[in-house]
């Protein structure tokens, strides 16, 4: 039975995913920082600006989720969305970092929280997925092995056929040669003749 190729990942493609969710909190709080130097602390219209685009993130994500069509992949992107606007809004609005890494704080933990929801639902997607591989596996490797026990015997019926013929060949060979040996006197007896041995004129009769 072949067995699948065994794959090692590599320890930063496992590591990842795990920590993509503070660095995606941690660049939009440096970007905001960065907006903040640039002109954006305290200023009325850009704080309305990300008010409205989280806003309508936030909406744009309730919508996703509605009906019977809803998205949960949509859904979640445009809430990720919003929140990340927020965070880095106040980050650039505000003129201290207390605020800021407190929404940092806060929006890694819904973030990991979110992503641990969709890690263990991965998890069992893969465990249902190699529990249904090993049940195939396993029945294939049954039905392998009942063929392979079918061929053997088979072919141990095949070598027994055969040896049983190149026996009897032989007998009827060794019979033949023996002195005195005529198919019409044992015909006569009550034996039974072999076909085309001598003394068979069965073929001439008519």
């Amino acid at each position: 039975m072949n067995q699948p190729p065994l794959t090692v990942r590599h320890p930063l493609a496992v590591a990842a995913p795990r920590i993509a969710p503070a660095l995606a909190t941690t660049a939009l709080l440096v970007l905001g920082r960065v907006w903040n130097a640039n002109g954006a602390e305290h200023s009325l219209g850009n704080a309305v600006l990300m008010t409205v685009l989280a806003t309508a993130a936030a909406a744009a994500g309730v919508c996703s989720v509605l009906g019977r069509a809803g998205d949960g992949v949509l859904a979640g992107f445009a809430f990720a969305t919003s929140g990340g606007l927020a965070l880095a809004g106040v980050a650039g609005y505000a003129d201290g970092l207390s605020l800021p890494l407190l929404l940092w704080a806060v929006a890694t933990a819904v973030a990991y929280a979110l992503a641990v929801r969709h890690w263990r639902a991965e998890r069992r997607a893969s465990a249902a997925f190699e529990r249904r591989m090993t049940e195939k596996r396993e029945d294939h490797g049954h039905a392998e092995r009942i063929e392979a026990m079918r061929s053997r015997t088979r072919i141990e019926v095949a070598r027994e056929g055969g040896a049983y013929a190149l026996a009897l060949a032989e007998a009827m060979t060794a019979r033949a040669t023996l002195p005195g040996y005529d198919p019409v006197v044992l015909g006569r007896g009550g034996l039974p003749r072999l076909p085309g041995g001598p003394g068979d004129r069965t073929g001439d009769e008519g």
